[in-house]
């Protein structure tokens, strides 16, 4: 099931003072976070008091509101990466630290056409979109239809409608994938390998294929799947550590908690058609040489 989506605005850039229908975050003094969906005549409420709807909406982003039990919050516009950890999910999302190597490694520029397996929650097809713009083209294929809609929810919920660039089909990339001459390819996938022949054929050369996987021997499998099909460059692979800093005056240390691993990344440029990459020199890994091990020394007498 491929469903298109034509015809389509994109939303007002979100800036200005707070509109009906906007999306705002009040953070209080402990930094701890509500999202309202501002409504005329409504009432944001918590222990803490109440909150009229009606005295934030016409106020400009970074304004300060005094609940009736005499709490103050500040209110802003989620940005994408707050939206994206907080949203509704099917499947887990892609942190947004991952999602900005995404896009920086994998060189989503604006224009692109980009095939994206599998749409997940919707949360990096968000940042696809964003990267993309309206003259660009996103392709989601996502196998599981309750993972699809979770996926349509969330993309047209934070763009205030469907987006014109974005395209999600139900079915398996290897079976459904119909797209051409596509500059990026992102496999978000248990089994991106499954896919090596299928993106090969859909990328234009100089074209890159980006995959996000969970663990080692994941990472291991599509890294020399690349390797070995021979319409790609050398592989790159890595991860992401995200370190947030406490500092309070002379205070000044690592928090104690951080973001670690979510996952590797590994890229590979598309070949031109009948070009072979060169023989890459590398020591090999003492588990891959054929040569018979040396014979254990003798017993000493």
């Amino acid at each position: 099931m491929t469903e298109p989506i034509a015809g389509s605005a994109m939303p007002a850039a979100p800036h200005g003072p707070f509109r009906p229908g906007d999306r705002v975050q009040l953070t209080d003094p402990k930094g701890r976070v509500n999202t309202v969906t501002l409504q005329p005549g409504k009432l944001y409420h918590s222990h803490k008091g109440a909150i009229p709807h009606d005295d934030i909406i016409g106020s400009p982003e970074g304004s300060v509101f005094r609940s009736t039990g005499g709490t103050e919050y500040l209110a802003f516009r989620p940005l994408l990466a707050d939206y994206a950890l907080r949203m509704p999910r099917g499947a887990a999302v892609v942190y947004p630290k991952d999602a900005a190597q995404i896009v920086t490694m994998a060189d989503i520029f604006p224009g692109a056409r980009v095939v994206e397996a599998g749409a997940g929650s919707g949360a990096l097809t968000c940042w696809l979109l964003r990267a993309v713009g309206e003259h660009g083209l996103v392709s989601s294929y996502e196998r599981r239809e309750d993972f699809a809609e979770i996926a349509r929810t969330n993309v047209e919920t934070y763009f205030g409608g469907p987006h014109p660039a974005w395209r999600l089909t139900l079915g398996s990339l290897e079976d459904a994938l119909t797209d051409t001459d596509v500059d990026r390819v992102v496999l978000d996938m248990l089994a991106p390998w499954e896919c090596v022949d299928a993106v090969a054929k859909a990328l234009v050369p100089g074209g890159l294929v980006c995959a996000y996987v969970a663990t080692t021997t994941q990472l291991s499998r599509v890294v020399e799947s690349l390797r070995e099909h021979g319409a790609f460059a050398e592989p790159y692979a890595f991860e992401t550590l995200l370190r947030s800093w406490h500092v309070e005056g002379l205070a000044v240390r690592p928090d104690h908690r951080m973001v670690g691993h979510t996952g590797f990344l590994a890229t590979a440029r598309r070949l031109a058609d009948g070009v072979r990459p060169p023989v890459r020199r590398r020591r090999p890994a003492k588990g891959a040489q054929t040569a018979e091990a040396p014979a254990p020394p003798a017993p000493l007498d």
